[in-house]
């Protein structure tokens, strides 16, 4: 639900619909568009690096080593560099006639970026399972798409749940470097209010707001893992 209402929300803010002006992507900024980029970073970094994880531990060595290669990769370099090269370099690897948003481009860096990390806690994850449970998936006949989706991986997404919260909130707070990049986020959007003149003056409460926005968002997901994890105790006790 939360997935859909941002969705929704993205829409309403490029417009074009039920009689709504088009408003371009560099005209977005604020508390929704950090929402959007932390939340669809999240949601589009997951999958891969569930996969990242399973290719890090295959048996097949290409495989493996392209995993193993893009994780280090992107772990050894800072989000700001990303950030860089999706907003500068990119677009001129593109064919000509063809370009794509900086928006898009931002997001783009987010989610290679939350992929690598988020690779390495499901792989963590993957390790604390007991070789047990690898041998009773075979013996059952599963094949190995089947003992993976049904058997392996949903109990090393709830032993990983606590650092993966971690991550999650490492990346919405690292939103704000899409500032470096002319994309207004919450913090730029504060920043650049204050040179207003009628909100002079008033940088010390501009802050405070931001800190405080940030917190109850940090907060509510660090709640959130800590109840998954109670319920995840009690389950196996």
């Amino acid at each position: 639900m939360w997935l859909v209402g941002l969705t929704a929300i993205g829409i309403l803010m490029w417009g074009g619909i039920f009689g709504l002006p088009y408003v371009e992507n560099e005209r977005w900024g604020g508390l929704t568009l950090t929402l959007l980029l932390a939340t669809f970073g999240i949601a589009l970094a997951f999958p891969l690096a569930v996969a990242l994880a399973l290719g890090r531990r295959s048996q097949l060595p290409a495989i493996q080593a392209i995993c193993v290669a893009y994780i280090e990769l992107i772990r050894g370099v800072p989000l700001i560099s990303l950030l860089f090269m999706a907003s500068v370099m990119l677009p001129l690897f593109l064919p000509a006639g063809v370009s794509i948003d900086k928006l898009l481009r931002a997001e783009l860096a987010l989610v290679l970026f939350a992929a690598a990390y988020l690779a390495e806690v499901v792989r963590g994850g993957l390790q604390a399972i007991p070789k047990e449970q690898y041998e009773m998936a075979d013996a059952l006949g599963f094949r190995v798409h089947q003992k993976y989706l049904f058997v392996i991986l949903p109990q090393a997404l709830r032993v990983a749940v606590p650092p993966l919260v971690n991550t999650f909130i490492g990346l919405f707070k690292d939103t704000s470097l899409v500032a470096i990049i002319g994309i207004f986020d919450l913090l730029t959007t504060v920043k650049v209010s204050l040179n207003e003149p009628k909100w002079a003056g008033f940088g010390v409460e501009a802050y405070l707001f931001v800190a405080l926005v940030y917190f109850v968002f940090c907060f509510s997901m660090s709640r959130y893992s800590q109840r998954l994890e109670v319920q995840r105790q009690a389950n196996t006790g």
